[in-house]
Parts: structure tokens; sequence; C-alpha cells
């Protein structure tokens, strides 16, 4: 097998917002096909080029590219509403018929159905303070359907309406029986039966795209030489299996789960490039090792709004690492795609960086926001962790009271430049040396044309 019958991924490394969505668009033009392997309407990939600002939820990163076509993988978890309104939201910029020929749905893709989000947030709030911090829009619920073999998939709209309706009022009917037995009380059921008829009208609205047999129309693709990118959402510290449970999502965010979300073997994967920033965020409630102000500012982000987070007097150097993060916050407008809440900040942390690219198989290393931290007097990274007394630059899952991050620290930088003999480049080189992977792309802003090539 060639290197053209190959797959490139692209992975985030980190608790998401590592901003993928950018760096796919980036990356689009060498590729015939994007396909998203996971996920739902969580995410929150942000394009910005020709002073417009977009926000993809379930469409792949690819999608503004003539000539591209997008793929809605298996692994995929798809809110019929929220797909329309977001095709709808595309119309303003790409002609319909022209997004039917660049958006290809998966038959084996689950449907998040009305009921799932009443679940997901019932679900949340019945944890009290041990909140995971999910998005409520459905996801969990749809894939915890999806493993229970009770899931409605994208080839179900397919069928007769009479089979497909009752279907789906099956599954809706046993959610709600279970939400009354358990007195939930956070629904309406007039509401949720409204919402049900926007269901249908926009399940029949993805009628109007291509539905293919996924892992038989991606092997086409590839056996034809076309060039394919895969697209991941959250991050590897999100993942189901391996990142910190159970403050994770509900998906394989990592490269195996390429493999399943696609339908793609193992050797059919070629370069893996792992996203990172240069410093750490992290959204809801889980461990977070180097967050600068630590458990205040976990809890400040878990209560305040952008509002009242630009109230405090911050600043980037300020001695108070909680209003130094504030300030992070802010210059990286580090908040929420999906849900605009407010991510927690902390410096960048090597052992989980090396723990991602291990779990990956990186090849390749991006490094997104490298400007955020110019200005800073000092940078610092965490190298390894204290612990029982004693050293270890393994990933922890969870944090004791005994745990405490070491780091190492540079001189900070005024502007980020490709030069070899400046305070940054220091920076990257002793990412490149402890990981042992080049970093091949950094990205120095929002907009598509804001990147250095150092490949």
């Amino acid at each position: 097998m060639n290197e053209k019958n190959k797959i490139d991924v692209l992975v985030g490394l980190q608790w998401g917002d590592e901003g993928k969505g950018k760096i796919v668009d980036m990356l689009t033009p060498k590729y015939d096909v994007v396909a998203r392997f996971q996920g739902g309407p969580n995410a929150g990939h942000t394009l910005e080029f020709n002073n417009q600002k977009h926000v993809l939820h379930l469409i792949p990163s690819g999608i503004f590219h003539p000539d591209k076509v997008n793929l809605l993988g298996n692994g995929m978890v798809i809110d019929p509403i929220a797909f329309q309104k977001e095709v709808e939201g595309l119309r303003k910029y790409i002609p319909m018929e022209e997004l039917k020929k660049r958006i290809v749905i998966a038959s084996g893709a689950k449907l998040i159905l009305p009921v799932h989000r009443i679940l997901d947030g019932a679900n949340e709030e019945a944890k009290g303070d041990k909140k995971i911090g999910t998005t409520k829009k459905g996801i969990g619920p749809a894939y915890t359907d999806h493993v229970s073999r009770n899931a409605v998939l994208v080839q179900d709209i397919l069928k007769d309406t009479r089979t497909f309706t009752n279907k789906v009022n099956d599954i809706q009917e046993q959610h709600c029986i279970a939400l009354v037995l358990q007195n939930k009380k956070c629904w309406d059921a007039h509401a949720l039966l409204q919402e049900l008829f926007e269901f249908f009208d926009a399940a029949r609205f993805m009628q109007r795209f291509e539905i293919v047999n996924g892992p038989y129309w991606l092997d086409k693709q590839l056996r034809e030489g076309k060039k394919v990118l895969a697209e991941g959402a959250q991050g590897t510290l999100l993942d189901i299996n391996f990142g910190s449970y159970p403050f994770v999502t509900s998906s394989n965010t990592t490269c195996g789960g390429v493999c399943t979300g696609l339908g793609i073997a193992p050797n059919r994967i070629g370069k893996v490039y792992g996203l990172f920033k240069a410093y750490c965020t992290r959204v809801g409630s889980g461990p977070f090792p180097t967050e600068l102000g630590g458990k205040q500012s976990e809890e400040w982000c878990a209560t305040e709004t952008v509002k009242e987070d630009a109230t405090p007097c911050a600043s980037i150097n300020d001695p108070d690492p909680f209003l130094q993060g504030i300030a992070l916050r802010r210059k990286g407008y580090e908040f929420g795609a999906t849900t605009g809440r407010l991510r927690r900040c902390g410096w960048l942390d090597l052992p989980a960086l090396k723990y991602a690219c291990m779990i990956n198989g990186v090849t390749n290393l991006i490094m997104s926001k490298a400007d955020i931290l110019s200005g800073f007097e000092t940078v610092k990274i965490c190298n390894n962790y204290l612990i029982d007394g004693g050293f270890t630059d393994e990933m922890p899952m969870e944090i004791s009271e005994l745990f405490s991050p070491q780091y190492k620290k540079f001189p900070g930088w005024d502007m980020v430049t490709p030069a070899k003999t400046t305070p940054f480049a220091e920076y990257l080189k002793f990412i490149e040396n402890e990981t042992g992977l080049p970093i091949s792309i950094i990205s120095t802003g929002p907009d598509r044309n804001q990147i250095f090539i150092r490949e």
C-alpha cells in the first residue's frame, strides 16, 4: 500500500479547544476529503478569514474550500436540528446546491433525539457538586443508547416514515417514563413534543444530502488516490478511555478513534498531526495540574460569566497566579465556542503532552496561540511532578494533596518570529527535545494566514 492510500489525522493533545478548526481549514487545500470521526455538536471549531468568524459544531472544517468533500463519519452523534441550523447558517456564504456537493453523511452515524438533551441536563444536575461540566447537548445519552444497542442511526432516516417515526417515539417514550419515575422535573412535556416535530422536519432535511456506507465510501476514495484528512473533536485528555476519567467526553478522541469512527484499518494511518496550545486550558471540572490560581480559579470559572471575568484588575505579569490566569484568559479569549463558559488557564504541561503524543503516535506537532504568551516576563513549562516524596514525569489521572507540578522557567518574548536565536526559539527547542518530535506548524493568530510553516 503506497503513501497516497494513507489517511492523515489531526488530533487535539490537551483538553480540547486547541484550535483544530483553523488548522484543518489551513491544511484542507492539500486534501480531497475531510472526515470527522467522533463527537457531535459539543464541538466548537472556530475558523476566521476575510474578517469573518465562523464556528462549526457538526460539519467538518474543510467546508469553506470548493471541490473538497466533508464526511460526517460513523463515530459521530448528529443532532438533526443542530445540523439543519448549521447548514442554514452556511447558506449565507455557500449556495445550497454547492453544500450538497461538499457534505456527505455516513449511514452509521447516530442521531441525537430531543429527549437526549433533557437526559443530559438531568444527569448533570443529579451529580450536584460533582458535576463533570457537560455541554448538555445530549452527547452522553446518545452514545449510551448506542452502546446499549438502542440508538437511532442516520440510515433509519431512509426507511419509510412510519417505521422511522415509531422507532423514535418508542425511544423517546422509554426515556420519558424513566424521567417520571426518577421524579426529574427539569423538562416540559409540551416543549419536548414541539421539539420532536422539529426533529422530524430536520431529519427529512438531512435526506437532501448524500448518505453513504462510510467505510466503503472512504475505501473507494483512498483507492482512487484521494487524500483524506481525519478531523477529531475535543482532545486526548478528554478521551473516554484514556482521559482524566470521569471528567471526560463520551467518545474516543484519540487517533484510535479514527479506526473505530471511520472504519479505517490501523495500517492506513499516515501522518498524525498533534495540536497543542503554547499553554493549557480546560473547561469544566477535572484535574488541571498547572492551572494558574488552582482551586480558586476552578471555582471562579465554574460560577462566573464573561462579564464578571472582565471585572478584576489583572495583568499577565501579576504576582498573583489567579489574576495572571484571568489576564491570560482575556488575552487568549478563552471562552467556550459552544457554551461561552470560562476556560481555566495554566502553563504548558509537558508530561501530559508527552502522554498524549504516546497515545496517539504523533508524527508532527503543531503549536497554536504562541502569540498569546508574548509579553510575559517569564514563561513556565511543567516538566515533571513531585508526588509522595519522589519525581515522576508520568501524567497523573488524579491529583492528591501531596502532588506538586515542577516548572522550568524561560525568559519571555515580545513577538513570535521564525528566528532561531530568540527566547521563543529556546521554548520551542525544549519542547522538541523533550517530546522527540518536530513542531512543524506554529499558529500566531486566529486568521488562516497567521501561521508559520517549519516543515
